[in-house]
């Protein structure tokens, strides 16, 4: 029985290090310096979308993994940097990359900024308006101007 525990232990072992080989750090093998490159910088365009805002270079996630191993199977494939992109973006969604593509999915997430930058300056210099509006409606009457005079005289002849 023990045997048979040890061979399973040992099958086990030898099956799942394939599968942790790009997350325990075992040097990859590249045909080039610009596979390599490639691969390097997609672990930093590529967002896990289990870890919300972490890249795929530093999660732990399982999604992660499979991310990486599809990164790097495609990589060696020889594919470029725009097929990579069109393929996650495909399998993944738009939040996968850290700066998608302008189209109409995701001009809200692009012009949004400019178009709250505008309504606050908008609402400010609306604010601003107001203001001056009401300084300069401050002004007094004659009457009221009287009235005042008499009242601060009043006050320094009690003192």
């Amino acid at each position: 029985m023990r045997a048979v525990i040890g061979i399973f232990m040992a099958m086990s072992l030898l099956l799942s290090s394939s599968v942790y080989a790009l997350k325990a750090g075992v040097p990859l093998e590249f045909k080039d310096e610009e596979q390599e490159e490639l691969y390097n910088d997609m672990l930093h365009e590529l967002r896990c979308t289990v870890c919300q805002n972490q890249s795929i270079a530093g999660s732990n996630a399982s999604l992660a993994d499979d991310l990486r191993g599809n990164l790097y199977k495609m990589v060696k494939e020889g594919a470029d940097e725009e097929e990579i992109k069109g393929f996650m973006v495909d399998r993944y969604g738009d939040f996968v990359l850290y700066r998608p593509n302008f189209n109409s999915s995701t001009y809200l997430l692009w012009i949004g900024p400019f178009l709250l930058l505008l309504l606050g300056v908008i609402v400010l210099r609306l604010n601003v308006r107001s203001r001056n509006k009401i300084n300069n409606k401050s002004e007094l009457t004659s009457e009221e101007s009287e009235m005042l005079e008499s009242y601060l005289d009043s006050k320094k002849e009690k003192k």
